[in-house]
């Protein structure tokens, strides 16, 4: 009789750890779900408001001149270096048949551009425009920069690297001073192409060298109007 009755207790013992086995997987799977759904609910909801905030960006693609690193050696021209730290800066030419210049401070840059269907419209003699450009003049337009980086007297943009999100370049066009202020830099491979990514709402300017010490890639700058 004893027996039997531990029999029962050790079974009814088991059937109430079943119980609880079973509640406690359930409990686990539920919260699992709930976890895993509330968790897609956010990610659904951070995505639309990512996509809201940057509904105006969007890319364009173009085709850019070979682009490289000018050396001291170039025949098209002397260089010029700087005695304080023997680093060649390009030399502004106000005899040029210039329609505007780009100005940067913060790295002592001061050069001019020829008209877009100038023959004189080249990276291999000039900051050059590229060729889908819109002047700055152009609201939500896109004026596109290219030069050569390195040591040669037409390396331009040999210091752009110095350069941060929040600098600001300054072009001056027709009279007029147009500021702008870098928003994104990023690089791209030298493949004859260049995506430019860029808020078609702003207007922007763009310039594209190569990337300091890499001479597989090539440095994009992003900036808009803030004033002008």
């Amino acid at each position: 009789m004893r027996l039997r009755k531990n029999i029962l207790n050790k079974k009814s013992h088991c059937l109430v750890f079943g119980f609880f086995l079973f509640c406690l997987g359930l409990y686990l799977f539920s919260y699992s779900y709930i976890t895993n759904k509330r968790q897609e609910i956010f990610d659904s909801m951070n995505f639309k408001l990512y996509e809201q905030g940057n509904q105006g960006e969007s890319k364009e693609e173009i085709d850019v001149p070979e682009i490289t690193v000018a050396e001291e050696t170039d025949n098209k021209a002397v260089t010029e270096v700087i005695e304080d730290d023997g680093v060649v800066a390009p030399e502004y030419k106000d005899n040029a048949n210039y329609i505007g210049t780009i100005t940067i401070p913060k790295i002592n840059l001061k050069a001019g551009f020829v008209s877009m269907d100038s023959k004189e419209n080249d990276v291999d003699k000039h900051v050059a425009i590229m060729p889908t450009s819109t002047y700055p003049d152009v609201a939500s337009g896109n004026f596109i920069l290219a030069a050569h980086s390195g040591r040669g007297k037409i390396a331009y943009f040999n210091d752009l690297y110095q350069l941060s999100v929040g600098d600001t370049a300054v072009i001056e066009y027709q009279g007029k001073n147009y500021t702008y202020q870098i928003v994104n830099i990023y690089q791209e491979a030298k493949t004859g192409k260049v995506a430019i990514y860029r808020d078609f709402n702003k207007t922007t300017l763009t310039l594209i060298t190569c990337t300091n010490n890499n001479s597989k890639t090539q440095t994009i700058y992003i900036a808009e109007l803030i004033n002008g």
